[in-house]
């Protein structure tokens, strides 16, 4: 059993949590995530680790409430266990085996959006303990949505926030604030590490290739099963079929099929698109059988 040590309400419907566990915690790196699983009957819910403490020997997670299992999961408390947190499962991130040297010849850049705050935390607080600058761009519907702003601004060098309603910060998605750092403000990067809605990581690779700037992606939003085995989150990168739970869940942004996979996850809500997607796909889309889209 794995006890939850502390609960934060950090937006509506958005819960961070730390989890005692230890074995994770040892070996865990930045990019990776963890299986969450409620009792013995419970779904396998997928959640990118968003912090960690190896003396403590605790992992924080970060969760929207979807569907029924995230919203059983915001009614724990501090106090209670999961049965289940499996990991660190996935790849870690690139930058964790660069050299500093290697990292402080980079400009780089974070996007966070939404959620996708909550995995880009871990990889900027690396940096800063590594001597590295970096600035990040965090992105929301509105200020209510904003999340992690003052644990952020405490290990990039530069935050900036936008909104889509002009709530807080600049008025505008993440985009606008790309453009406007480089276009207008004479900033210049090197990477884009972009982490959140699929949708906005589709027009973030957008914008950097029109930039020539490279961009990372993280396609943990895709993910359901977290091993392989469903092939939910199936998607291709520069022509060659790959899995984001175990391939990734970090990829080449410029090179990911972003339309494809948005289209396939839809069909895969549906078990009727569930066996189109494993007739088409033959070999290469797994066992498809888990047929759970409700975290």
């Amino acid at each position: 059993m794995y006890k939850i040590v502390k609960k934060e309400t950090l937006a509506p419907n958005i819960y961070l949590m730390d989890i005692e566990a230890p074995r994770v915690a040892k070996s865990c790196y930045p990019g990776q995530f963890v299986i969450v699983k409620m009792d013995e009957k419970g779904e396998r819910i997928p959640l990118t680790i968003c912090d960690y403490n190896r003396d403590l020997g605790t992992v924080t997670i970060v969760f929207q409430t979807l569907g029924t299992s995230t919203k059983r999961m915001a009614e724990y408390e501090v106090g209670d266990s999961y049965r289940d947190f499996s990991g660190p499962l996935g790849c870690k991130s690139e930058l964790v085996d660069e050299s500093d040297e290697e990292l402080r010849k980079k400009h780089i850049l974070f996007v966070a959006g939404g959620v996708g705050t909550a995995p880009v935390y871990p990889q900027v607080k690396m940096m800063k303990e590594r001597g590295i600058d970096v600035d990040c761009v965090i992105g929301a519907r509105n200020k209510d949505l904003i999340i992690l702003e003052d644990e952020m601004k405490k290990v990039a060098k530069n935050v900036y926030v936008a909104t889509d309603d002009g709530s807080y910060g600049m008025k505008g998605n993440v985009n606008d604030c790309i453009k406007d750092l480089v276009q207008n403000q004479g900033k210049q990067y090197d990477l884009v590490i972009a982490i959140g809605p699929v949708i906005m990581m589709k027009f973030v690779c957008i914008l950097t290739k029109e930039l020539g700037i490279k961009t990372i992606v993280s396609m943990n939003p895709i993910m359901v099963d977290g091993t392989g085995m469903c092939g939910a989150c199936r998607l291709t990168v520069g022509n060659e079929v790959k899995f984001a739970c175990v391939d990734g869940p970090e990829f080449d942004g410029h090179l990911v099929d972003f339309d494809e996979s948005m289209k396939r996850q839809q069909m895969y809500k549906t078990e009727e698109g569930r066996a189109a997607l494993k007739e088409k796909e033959g070999d290469t889309h797994k066992n498809g059988g888990c047929g759970c889209s409700d975290k």
